[in-house]
């Protein structure tokens, strides 16, 4: 019948291939994640919680290594913990590239809405330019208009003067012509002999 204690390092030992197969399926997963960020942030929650029980596993292995009464069995479950901890600093490793890569992923879609925006807004620019280059093009055409109605009414501002001032030297005409006529008459009624 097998100790206590050997069955517990069977079970740790079970518990940490368990995990160090799961680790290595999410791994799979993020290489082959396409998007979106949510997913990948997810998977890398996952891989972390994952190494960490497979951590404590390998700590409790440890223990148990110290533990054992047989110093062949000691060194030998001690060798397989140092294994374990090798390929653990192995999955860290990818965890940590995993960890970057979703920062840069998540940097990048950033850098993508930035430049999205400054688009949209360049785009809103280009718009009021327009607008502003079609007023102006429409208050130059009213100024055009208004100018030749300026030009005009200064046609006729300068006509209506010369026909004032000739319609002033004709009323002086014609006053003098009367003033002459009345003299004339005076001069015939009140003195004929002259």
């Amino acid at each position: 019948m097998a100790a206590p204690q050997d069955v517990h390092v069977r079970i740790c030992n079970q518990e940490i291939v368990k995990f160090d197969l799961e680790v290595k399926a999410l791994i799979q997963d993020i290489r082959n994640c396409s998007g979106p960020l949510s997913a990948l942030t997810e998977l890398n929650t996952k891989v972390k919680e994952k190494i960490q029980q497979l951590r404590h596993r390998v700590q409790e292995l440890e223990q148990l290594a110290k533990e054992q009464d047989k110093e062949s069995e000691k060194q030998l479950l001690l060798q397989e913990v140092e294994n374990h901890k090798k390929q653990m600093l192995r999955k860290t490793t990818k965890e940590s590239l995993a960890q970057t890569s979703s920062a840069i992923t998540e940097s990048l879609m950033g850098i993508s809405r930035m430049m999205s925006q400054q688009v949209q807004q360049s785009e809103e620019a280009m718009q009021t330019l327009v607008n502003s280059s079609r007023t102006i093009l429409d208050a130059n055409e009213e100024f055009k208009s208004m100018s030749g109605t300026i030009q005009l009414g200064r046609k006729l501002i300068t006509k209506y003067n010369r026909r004032e001032l000739t319609d002033k030297l004709l009323i002086f005409l014609a006053l003098a012509l009367f003033l002459a006529t009345v003299l004339y008459i005076v001069k015939k009624r009140l003195f004929p002999f002259l």
